[in-house]
């Protein structure tokens, strides 16, 4: 069996000599003598290796499969290829699957540096994604004693107009942690 192919990769027949050799087409079940084509693992005869949709041949021309069947590219772009949620054209080749939409793997950036994810971890903020660095520089806050990001689950004090860790907040002269004491008002 062929190994798996990812969804609208776009592919291509290798054509083969006649020889010894008495492979059954694909398409037909019959044995080719002469001439064949190689694809998606089978072999087939040259004229029976056509677009499923258009029958144009492709032999060859590049193919995409689809649905256990194949098609020139032309109608696989027309009749199966998803659309880009950033540039609105269709995608053919490798997809980006994120934030229910499809995208190219070049559509799918970050707000502020423009880098595209791959496959690395995104932030949303305002309905936009954002790479780490950009989302940690951009809308964390930040302990004004050691310019550290206070994340969940840190202990902090907010205290003299500012957010720091509970380790941060120390006295400027003994370098002694301080305790915040709530008075009431």
């Amino acid at each position: 069996m062929a190994p798996a192919v990812a969804r609208g990769t776009i592919q291509r027949a290798e054509r083969f000599p006649a020889s010894s050799r008495t492979p059954l087409c694909g398409h037909c079940n019959s044995i080719i003598r002469g001439p064949f084509l190689v694809a998606m693992g089978r072999s087939w005869h040259p004229e029976e290796f056509n677009c499923a949709y258009c029958k144009t041949s492709l032999a060859d021309v590049c193919f995409v499969e689809e649905q256990n069947s194949v098609y020139c590219e032309r109608c696989y772009e027309q009749f199966f290829a998803p659309t880009c949620a950033r540039c609105h054209t269709k995608i053919m080749g490798e997809v980006m699957h994120a934030l229910r939409q499809t995208w190219h793997t070049t559509c799918f950036v970050c707000a502020a540096c423009k880098k595209p994810f791959g496959n690395s971890l995104f932030h949303m903020e305002d309905g936009e994604p954002y790479c780490e660095k950009d989302y940690v520089a951009l809308f964390s806050t930040k302990c004004h004693g050691c310019d550290f990001p206070v994340e969940a689950g840190d202990k902090f004090i907010e205290a003299l107009g500012h957010t720091w860790h509970d380790t941060c907040f120390i006295c400027a002269v003994c370098h002694e942690e301080l305790e915040v004491v709530d008075f009431p008002v």
